[in-house]
């Protein structure tokens, strides 16, 4: 099997913001990945059925707060998993692309300013 090729620009932009942030892009690639032909039908059926075990009322373990880290772990590994069976050029292909939205453009900017109050007579 050929080995994977990673670009810095792909890690780089993984790298910034936060844990919500990469959450986000995680699930906007699943999404993109769900919809591109080229990715094999039998691999989309990956996050499908982390789905339906989300919502489905039989869980593997049935402790309060290990079932919910059991429901999150599911969840990731399914992600994980379907991303590594995809071909890998799809992959990099759709994380440029999330990673061209995510630059700051000179609009986006953020100037840094100081108020004064005027006092009107």
């Amino acid at each position: 099997m050929a080995e994977k090729q990673t670009t810095t620009d792909i890690i780089s932009s993984a790298q910034q913001g936060g844990v919500v942030r990469n959450v986000i892009n995680q699930l906007k690639l699943i999404f993109r990945l769900m919809g591109d032909s080229r990715v094999n039908m039998f691999a989309k059926l990956i996050p499908i059925g982390a789905l339906i075990y989300l919502v489905s009322p039989v869980d593997a373990i049935s402790i309060p707060i290990i079932g919910a880290l059991d429901d999150a772990a599911v969840l990731w590994l399914s992600s994980y998993v379907f991303t590594e069976f995809c071909p890998p050029h799809i992959v990099a292909e759709h994380m440029k692309e999330l990673a061209a939205n995510m630059t700051v453009s000179p609009q986006d900017e953020i100037v840094d300013a100081e108020a004064t109050d005027v006092k009107e007579e």
